[in-house]
C-alpha cells in the first residue's frame, strides 16, 4: 500500500524554493523561512511568482516527487517531471485505446456514469442531513432525474452522445446546488458555474478545488506509469492533461463539490477570505488559500470504505487506487474500468 505522504503547499506570493543537501529551502527576500526534509515529501504546489531553483527541480524529478506551479489563484502554469514512470508497455496500451474511439468510449463511458452516480449521491446526502431545511420535493426531482440518465450512459456507444448526457446531468445538478448551500446567503450564493474568472466566492471556492483535484489525478496517474496528458473522454489538446480531466470527473462531486460546501455551511470562510476584482473576478485571499489548503489536506486523511475494493482507506490515495484500477484495466487485467461509485 502506497503511503500517504505529504504535499507541501506554497500559498505566499513572494517565496522562493531552493535545495539544501536533502531539504526544500522557504525564502523571502533571500532571508530562510522555513525548510522540510525531502523525503517526507510527495508533492510540492506552489502558488508563488519568484519559482524554485533548478537544483530543487531536478532533485524533485529524480525523487518522483511532483512539483507543480500556479499562479495565486490556482490556474495551473506548469509540472515539473522527471523520467517516465511504469513500462513502455502501459503507456503504449493506453495510446492504443486513446486512439480506438470504442475502447475510448467504454472507459469514458464508467467515468461519466461515476460522475453521474455521484453527484445524485451528494443531493441525497444533503437531503438526509438536513432535510427540514431544504426543499425536499425539489431536490427529489433532481436526483430522479440523475437516477434516469444511469441506464441511458451505460446505453451509450459515441462520446458525443456521453457528453451531451454529462452535460444534461450538469446542468440539473447545478440548477440545485444552490439549495445546497446553508451560509451566508449574503455572501455564499451560487447563480450558474463562472470561470476564468470565477465571479462569486462559490465559484471561486470551487474553481480553486478542482484546481488542486487536477492536480492530484495527474500525479496519481503518473504514478502509476499512465500519461496524464492523453485521455478518452477529453481528447487530445497540447498542454492539457486529459487524462486527469477524465480521472477527476467522478470525484468532482464527492470530493471538490461536498468539500467547498462543507467548508461554507460549516461557517469556514468568511467574506474577507476573497478579493474582489474590477473585472469582476472573485479570488481567495492568501489566507482564504491557507485556510482552504490546510482542510484539505485534513480531508485527505479522512477514511472510507472502497467500494470496489473493500478496504478501508484514507480519501487521499483513492485517486491513486483508480489510477491502478485503470492501468489494469488497460493491461487486460480487468474487463471493464470500474468506476468509484460513492454514497
Amino acid at each position: 500500500m502506497r503511503h500517504l505522504l505529504n504535499t507541501l503547499f506554497v500559498t505566499s506570493e513572494d517565496i522562493y524554493l531552493s535545495l539544501d543537501g536533502e531539504n526544500v529551502v522557504a525564502s523571502r527576500e533571500k532571508r530562510e523561512v522555513a525548510r522540510y526534509p525531502l523525503h517526507t515529501l510527495s508533492a510540492i504546489l506552489s502558488f508563488s511568482y519568484p519559482g524554485a531553483s533548478p537544483a530543487l527541480m531536478g532533485a524533485c524529478a529524480q525523487r518522483g516527487i511532483s512539483l507543480t506551479f500556479c499562479t495565486p489563484w490556482g490556474k495551473f502554469l506548469a509540472r515539473v517531471t522527471g523520467e517516465a514512470n511504469g513500462n513502455v508497455l502501459l503507456r503504449r496500451a493506453q495510446y492504443r485505446a486513446a486512439d480506438d474511439l470504442a475502447q475510448s468510449c467504454a472507459i469514458a463511458r464508467a467515468m461519466v456514469f461515476g460522475k453521474v452516480h455521484n453527484a445524485r449521491w451528494s443531493i441525497e446526502r444533503t437531503c438526509r442531513d438536513h432535510g427540514p431545511r431544504m426543499d425536499i420535493q425539489r431536490l427529489k426531482e433532481v436526483s430522479g432525474h440523475l437516477r434516469e440518465l444511469l441506464p441511458q450512459l451505460l446505453e451509450s456507444t459515441d462520446l458525443d452522445c456521453l457528453r451531451g448526457l454529462e452535460g444534461a446531468g450538469a446542468t440539473a445538478y447545478f440548477g440545485v446546488f444552490d439549495q445546497l448551500i446553508l451560509g451566508d446567503p449574503t455572501v455564499f450564493h451560487f447563480r450558474t458555474r463562472s470561470r476564468r474568472p470565477p465571479q462569486d466566492p462559490v465559484n471561486a471556492l470551487l474553481s480553486f478545488a478542482y484546481s488542486l483535484l487536477s492536480h492530484d489525478c495527474a500525479w496519481a496517474l503518473e504514478s502509476v506509469g499512465l500519461d496524464s496528458y492523453v485521455g478518452f473522454l477529453h481528447r487530445d489538446r497540447p498542454g492539457r492533461s486529459s487524462l486527469a480531466l477524465d480521472l477527476m470527473e467522478e470525484f468532482r462531486p464527492c470530493i471538490a463539490d461536498r468539500f467547498v460546501l462543507t467548508c461554507i455551511n460549516n461557517r469556514i470562510f468568511q467574506k474577507s477570505d476573497f478579493e474582489y476584482r474590477e473585472n469582476g473576478g472573485v479570488f481567495l485571499s492568501e489566507n482564504g488559500r491557507r485556510v482552504f489548503l490546510q482542510r484539505w489536506q485534513e480531508r485527505k486523511k479522512d477514511f472510507l470504505t472502497h467500494p470496489f475494493l473493500g478496504e478501508k482507506v484514507p480519501w487521499g490515495l483513492v485517486l491513486y487506487l483508480q489510477a491502478l484500477l485503470l492501468a489494469r484495466k488497460l493491461r487486460g487485467d480487468l474487463d471493464a474500468y470500474p468506476p468509484f461509485l460513492w454514497k
